[in-house]
């Protein structure tokens, strides 16, 4: 049984630290355009600082090299991510690649339609990240009866 089918995933947060050479740029970026609010800072000896953002709920997304191929393809028309990339839902796509881009980030992609029926952006932000953001367009519900979305062995159910 998997933690959607009622048991609780043994994980309980997912957090992703990035090293950042340009701190308060960086900081500046994703928490006062991007929105994400802080919830804790700590400074160190010698100058160490880390900010916690909240970036909602969590999933990590596990892609084979074909399907990180076909999302460059979908999202951009050419590879352009490298092993990680970050993405970010959100409300309004186009209204929050057009902050981001205002905020500091370089677009690569503006929002796309995608196969999967999200709109979705990439840019190059700061602190050496390549980030999208999506916005969904369908519910889960209407999204499960399209071909090809499922869960692991139930693609295209």
């Amino acid at each position: 049984m998997t933690a959607t089918e009622g048991t609780p995933s043994p994980v309980r947060q997912l957090r992703l630290v990035v090293e950042a050479e340009d701190y308060e740029a960086a900081l500046a970026f994703y928490r006062d355009v991007l929105g994400l609010p802080e919830q804790a800072a700590f400074s160190s000896d010698g100058g160490a600082r880390v900010a916690i953002l909240d970036a909602g709920r969590a999933t990590l997304e596990i892609a084979n090299p074909a399907q990180k191929k076909y999302i460059d393809e979908v999202e951009v028309g050419r590879q352009v991510a490298p092993k990680i990339r970050v993405a970010f839902e959100v409300d309004d796509a186009q209204a929050t690649t057009d902050r981001l881009v205002t905020g500091g980030a370089d677009q690569v992609a503006p929002p796309t339609l995608t196969p999967w029926q999200s709109l979705n952006a990439r840019l190059d932000a700061p602190a050496g990240l390549h980030i999208t953001v999506f916005q969904e367009t369908l519910s889960l519900e209407e999204r499960e009866s399209l071909d090809g979305f499922g869960t692991e062995g139930t693609e295209g159910a």
